[in-house]
């Protein structure tokens, strides 16, 4: 088994198919795809591949040592990631394929419209996980 991070972003990766962003969708199509990430979340636990997910809120400080007896640094002039990370999924899988095959599902969750978001998510093997990208 090999575990991997499926990130969703909220901005810094390519459009998405169904591109509204979610502070325009009607409250409907927030629950339709909450549900539909829940019951991912639960479809793929009875099969073992499931490990956790979060969806982060927007706030966030980056936070770095400055020195024996110094206060840490907050923020710093590069990316955020509470600007560029809705949220995340573990999952442990068979293989690549198969991270593959789960990402294009979580992809799939409904949006704007009822239509699916087709968004892009980022895969990212577990260092020293077993895995196989090819």
């Amino acid at each position: 088994m090999a575990k991997y991070l499926l990130l969703k972003h909220y901005r810094g990766a390519p459009a998405a198919g169904n591109d509204v962003p979610m502070d325009q969708w009607t409250p409907e199509e927030v629950a339709a795809h909450v549900k539909y990430m829940e019951d991912f979340a639960v479809r793929i636990a009875e099969t073992g591949e499931y490990v956790d997910h979060q969806a982060l809120a927007p706030e966030g400080t980056f936070v770095r040592f400055d020195g024996e007896g110094r206060p840490p640094v907050t923020d710093g002039p590069f990316a955020e990631t509470k600007d560029l990370i809705a949220g995340w999924m573990v999952i442990d899988v068979d293989g690549y394929e198969r991270a593959l095959e789960l990402a294009g599902e979580l992809s799939a969750a409904p949006g704007a419209g009822g239509k699916p978001v087709q968004e892009w998510l980022e895969l990212r093997p577990f260092y020293g996980s077993p895995c196989i990208t090819e």
